[in-house]
């Protein structure tokens, strides 16, 4: 294999990971120059790199000096483009702002507010409503084509928050012009557990079944402490063209709910696909 040009070895490391790159790169000099090479990991880079980091406000405070530094630093440090609605790391997140967020521009209903933990400018903070509706949209061509993803709402609970006990919100995922994907999830997961999933199991029988933990129908804390709960899953195919719509809706109950602090809607590949 040594005998080989340095160019050869680089384009078939191409084809590996970027572990298997940094494990042959000890193999030898000639091994350690093509592993290193930028043609090696541009390939393990998003195909429209270059898109993101022009259209990305933060993409100044990316200083490397290889594509291998780039690609680790895209890993560590997550960018925010399109003006900050949306952020890039293998996934993407739509701001709180950039979602649609019934009554969200009514000063009795929701607050835009700055907090040190998120990752955008702005946050939106449910001050009190009745009617729940929060909308996402983003392009499939945005997306890695053949990849299937999963979509989570991102929030917090303020500690005054209530309205959510026992109470499930419907979430979907699904292109706008086909079919979604509904079911109904708890955003307090503490109470619904507490309750013996009392909203659930007050619905039709077809929905009846008891929900387990680990089901993602409760939310789960993120390691940056914020809480994300499943809203669905979506396969990107290949030639896939249109508009992936998510969705988060509390219509029928009646009852008033706030201190619910909406980050954004991330859309991630899902784990282990």
């Amino acid at each position: 294999m040594e005998l080989l040009p340095e160019g050869c070895i680089a384009n078939a490391i191409s084809f590996t990971t970027p572990r298997d790159a940094c494990r042959l790169s000890s193999v030898s000099a000639i091994f350690k120059l093509a592993a290193e090479s930028d043609a090696v990991w541009e390939s393990f880079l998003p195909p429209d790199y270059s898109t993101l980091l022009s259209s990305s406000s933060s993409s100044s405070s990316l200083r490397s000096s290889s594509k291998k530094e780039l690609y680790f630093s895209l890993c560590h440090n997550p960018i925010l483009i399109d003006e900050g609605k949306k952020s890039g790391k293998k996934c993407y997140m739509i701001s709180a702002r950039d979602l649609l967020i019934i009554w969200g521009d009514t000063p009795t209903y929701w607050s835009w507010t700055s907090i040190p933990e998120a990752r955008f400018p702005e946050v939106a903070e449910l001050i009190c409503v009745c009617w729940l509706e929060i909308r996402g949209k983003i392009n499939t061509r945005s997306l890695s084509p053949g990849t299937l993803y999963t979509a989570y709402l991102v929030y917090k609970l303020t500690a005054g928050s209530f309205g959510f006990e026992y109470q499930p919100v419907v979430v979907s995922v699904g292109l706008v012009s086909g079919e979604s994907q509904t079911r109904t999830v708890y955003l307090e997961e503490e109470r619904g557990l507490r309750q013996g999933h009392h909203g659930l199991l007050n619905r039709s029988s077809s929905q009846a079944s008891t929900p387990k933990e680990n089901d993602g129908y409760f939310p789960k804390e993120r390691k940056d402490e914020w809480l994300e709960i499943e809203l669905g899953d979506f396969f990107n195919k290949e030639d896939e063209d249109g508009e992936l719509e998510m969705s988060v809706l509390e219509l029928a109950c009646g009852h008033w709910k706030c201190g619910l602090v909406i980050q954004g809607i991330e859309i991630r590949p899902k784990l282990g696909k």
